[in-house]
C-alpha cells in the first residue's frame, strides 16, 4: 500500500482534503468525499455529541462542568476546539447540520470571560484568531472581533494573549492563531486593506524568525515548536505554520528553508509522518493511534506543505 492508498484508506475528513491537495481528482469527486464528514466517521460522531443548546460539553472554552485543574493540560471537549475540529474535518458551512449548530451557538453559548456571547469574542488574542476562523468559516458576523485584532497588534508585528497584563513582546501561538482567523475572514469577506497590511506584518513577524528562532539569540524558542502534534489546539509547532502559509499561498522564501528542511527531516522510511506532542487533556475521542506512531494528519499535512515548496 503506497502512502496515499493509506491516507485514503482513512475518514472522510482526511480522504478528501487527500484528493484535494495530493491528487488530480476532478472536483465533483472531491466535493462528494467531503459531504461525507457530516454523516459518516469523525464529523458524524462529534455532531452526534452536541448538546440540544448547540454547545458541546455545556461551555465555550471550557466544560460547564469544570475540571480537575491539578492535572497536566486541559480538557478539549467544549464548544471552542470541537468547532475547529469540525472545521478542520471541512464540514460543509452549508450543510443543515452546520448551519443549526452555529444558529445554537450563537443563541446560547457565552464566553467564560464576562459572559459575552460566543461570536462577539472575548479577551485573549490566540482565542479570538479562533473565534474569527470559525466565524468566518461558518458564516457568522465576527467584524467586531476584528476590529478588536486590529487594535490589539503589537509594535513587532505579532499578538499575544498576555498583552493585557502588559507585555509588548509577541508569541509565536498568539500570532499564528490570529492569522490564521484574518486570513479566514480575508477569503470570506474580500478583507480590507487594513487586514492585509495586519496579516503582512504578522506573516513578516514569523518569517524573520525562521519560523521557530529567537530574534535575539537564533535559538529555537521552544522544543515544543519543532514536534508536530494534532489537533494543534491553541499551540504553535512549524508544521502548523508552514501548512497555513501554504494556504495563504505565501510564495517561500529562503526564510522558510530550514523549517521545510526539518519536516523533510521527519520523514520514516515507510514515507510516513509520526504523530508527536499530543497536547494533554481530556478529548471527545482519539484520531490517531498515539505519539511515535505514523500520523495520517501530520502526513497528510507534511505531503501538502513538501508539494508548496517546491513551486517557489
Amino acid at each position: 500500500m503506497t502512502v496515499l492508498d493509506w491516507l485514503l484508506d482513512s475518514d472522510p475528513a482526511i480522504r478528501w482534503q487527500a484528493l484535494r491537495d495530493l491528487t488530480e481528482a476532478p472536483e465533483a469527486a472531491v466535493a462528494a468525499e467531503r459531504a461525507r464528514v457530516a454523516t459518516e466517521g469523525w464529523g458524524a460522531r462529534l455532531l452526534a455529541l452536541r448538546g440540544a443548546d448547540g454547545q458541546w460539553a455545556g461551555g465555550a472554552c471550557f466544560p460547564a462542568a469544570g475540571w480537575d485543574r491539578s492535572e497536566a493540560g486541559q480538557p478539549w471537549t467544549s464548544t471552542l476546539p470541537t468547532l475547529a475540529l469540525l472545521r478542520e474535518f471541512g464540514l460543509d458551512p452549508d450543510s443543515a447540520a452546520a448551519r443549526e449548530t452555529i444558529a445554537l451557538v450563537r443563541e446560547n453559548c457565552r464566553w467564560e470571560y464576562d459572559d459575552l456571547p460566543f461570536f462577539d469574542g472575548e479577551v485573549e488574542p490566540c482565542i479570538n484568531g479562533r473565534t474569527v476562523a470559525l466565524g468566518a468559516y461558518f458564516g457568522a458576523d465576527v467584524e467586531g472581533i476584528v476590529t478588536r485584532l486590529l487594535d490589539d497588534q503589537l509594535e513587532d508585528g505579532g499578538w499575544n494573549c498576555e498583552a493585557e497584563y502588559g507585555s509588548t513582546r509577541a508569541s509565536f501561538d498568539s500570532t499564528l492563531n490570529v492569522l490564521e482567523g484574518l486570513l479566514a475572514h480575508e477569503r470570506a469577506t474580500g478583507g480590507t486593506p487594513r487586514t492585509a497590511a495586519a496579516r503582512r506584518r504578522g506573516e513578516e513577524y514569523l518569517l524573520d524568525r525562521a519560523l521557530f528562532r529567537r530574534m535575539s539569540t537564533g535559538d529555537p524558542v521552544s522544543p515544543s515548536y519543532l514536534q508536530f502534534s494534532f489537533p494543534s489546539q491553541w499551540h504553535y509547532d512549524v508544521l502548523r505554520a508552514l501548512d497555513y502559509f501554504r494556504t495563504a499561498t505565501v510564495a517561500p522564501d529562503e526564510r522558510v528553508d530550514e523549517a521545510v528542511a526539518l519536516v523533510r527531516g521527519k520523514q520514516r522510511p515507510d514515507g510516513t509522518w509520526p504523530l508527536e506532542n499530543t497536547h494533554p487533556g481530556a478529548v471527545h475521542f482519539a484520531l490517531e493511534d498515539g505519539d511515535g506512531r505514523p500520523s495520517r494528519w501530520n502526513t497528510l499535512r507534511a505531503l501538502r506543505v513538501l508539494r508548496w515548496s517546491r513551486r517557489s
